[in-house]
């Protein structure tokens, strides 16, 4: 009795991941034309994951993305009119790899320019801990507690 109670419960605790369950992506007739996709895709950005490329991505824009561009392939646009068409209408965003240019002369440029000022930070740092950390001379009364305090004779002190 207490195995079926665990069978049901086991069944009854799949019936979520039933309801996640998607269809397959549509291949296209042609194996080329879905490799061409694929390889293209491989190129652009998922604008909902923005860390994946749109070959990669499951996001619903992402698919529809991936069937517009097979729409686009079958009736005979070149890998460059897809990419302008994205472009277009989404921005350099889509894209990788993003031409430089002056709209995005910051995104090439951050990384070193963060770089740069993180470097020079942490010497402005380190030369104003020098600072403080030179040692100060004593003074000849300040010598003389510090003798006391120790129980030192000045003849002991070393020069």
């Amino acid at each position: 009795m207490s195995v079926r109670m665990l069978l049901a419960a086991a069944l009854l605790a799949l019936i979520p991941l039933a309801g996640m369950a998607r269809t397959a992506a549509p291949m296209a007739a042609d194996p080329a034309l879905e490799l061409r996709l694929m390889t293209l895709a491989a190129e652009l950005r998922c604008l909902v994951c923005q860390n994946q490329t749109l070959a990669e991505s499951n996001a619903e824009l992402a698919v529809d993305l991936r069937n517009e561009i097979r729409e686009q392939m079958r009736r005979g646009a070149s890998d460059q009119d897809v990419i302008d068409y994205l472009v277009a209408r989404y921005g350099d965003f889509v894209l990788y790899r993003p031409p430089l240019k002056a709209s995005t002369l910051l995104l090439w440029s951050g990384p070193a320019i963060l770089f740069l000022v993180g470097i020079s930070l942490l010497l402005r740092t380190l030369m104003r801990r020098r600072g403080q950390i030179a040692p100060t001379p004593l003074s000849a009364a300040a010598r003389a507690r510090a003798q006391e305090l120790l129980g030192t004779n000045s003849a002991e002190e070393p020069s």
